[in-house]
């Protein structure tokens, strides 16, 4: 990474645990680029992971960190903002952290608009864990619990975060590298809940079950099943945001996934909300009659 970014890892940590050709070190590459960018203090940073390969990140990074448990990274990341809103707070977790057993987190962290980052790293996969059909496995796509092809329709996770209510929504590739890093930064600047899904390659479980060894191979994957970011305010051409790998007789022929910023509102923020309903109990508070409030 350079001395610039060496500064932001806990260098006696490395090398990680990582398979060769895991795209997990391009997103952290990425991820530290982005708060470098921002110019943000190492002390005014959470990031917060749960269970799985992506959740291994906060070993590595040079913050407040915390490794929690499988699926509760966003309840942890909750409790972090809540009681120290100042603070910029990210999850790393996978796509089954994320929307399986997290799933429930997932989905009211999103309606509730906190100011929490939450980056998804998804390799289709459950990859520390042996292998296992993931929500988002592509469907017919081999698992070591799905041998003969996955038969569950794969989560849309941008669908997903887009129909919960989250107020910043995108999807990049450990290819698109400096279109990631954007992305990073200005999810990371968003105020309110920001859901980064990055799609990443995982050739010891994934492309070797799948016949896609190689991870040049499964990169090239990546740029084939995707669609080009376009200018943000471009409507969605007919096909985006199908599952990928779902049969054209099932998505009406729709295949390819887009990437790129799908939403960026601006709404009112949770952790302001709660304060300034207890500012405004605590004035009714010392107001109150002999008799108590009505």
């Amino acid at each position: 990474m350079g001395d610039r970014y060496r500064r932001y890892l806990r260098v006696e940590k490395l090398p990680s645990v990582w398979c060769p050709g895991c795209g997990n070190g391009v997103v952290v590459k990425a991820l530290v680029q982005a708060i470098d960018a921002l110019k943000l203090q190492r002390d005014d940073v959470v990031v917060v992971g749960g269970i799985g390969c992506s959740s291994r990140t906060p070993f590595i990074l040079d913050f407040n960190t915390m490794h929690t448990t499988h699926g509760r990274a966003l309840a942890f990341a909750t409790g972090i903002k809540m009681v120290r809103p100042e603070l910029t707070v990210i999850t790393t977790m996978g796509d089954g952290d994320t929307a399986a057993i997290g799933g429930n987190h997932f989905i009211h962290a999103c309606r509730r608009n906190l100011d929490i980052t939450a980056i998804v790293f998804n390799n289709e996969i459950y990859g520390q864990t042996g292998g296992q059909a993931a929500p988002t496995t592509p469907f017919g796509k081999r698992s070591t619990t799905s041998p003969w092809g996955a038969i569950d329709p794969p989560f849309d996770l941008v669908q997903l975060a887009l129909g919960t209510g989250a107020s910043f929504v995108a999807r990049a590739t450990v290819f698109d590298f400096r279109e990631m890093e954007r992305i990073l930064e200005r999810a990371i600047a968003h105020k309110g809940f920001a859901v980064v899904e990055v799609l990443t390659p995982c050739p010891t479980y994934y492309g070797r079950l799948n016949g896609v060894r190689d991870p040049y191979e499964m990169v090239r994957v990546l740029v084939e099943e995707t669609i080009p970011p376009r200018p943000e305010g471009t409507p969605q051409a007919d096909g985006d945001g199908c599952p990928r790998g779902v049969p054209s007789d099932l998505v009406n022929g729709l295949k390819k996934l887009p990437t790129g910023i799908f939403r960026a509102e601006e709404r009112p923020e949770y952790t302001e909300l709660y304060a300034q309903l207890c500012a405004e109990q605590s004035r009714a508070y010392a107001h109150e009659p002999e008799g108590g409030l009505p």
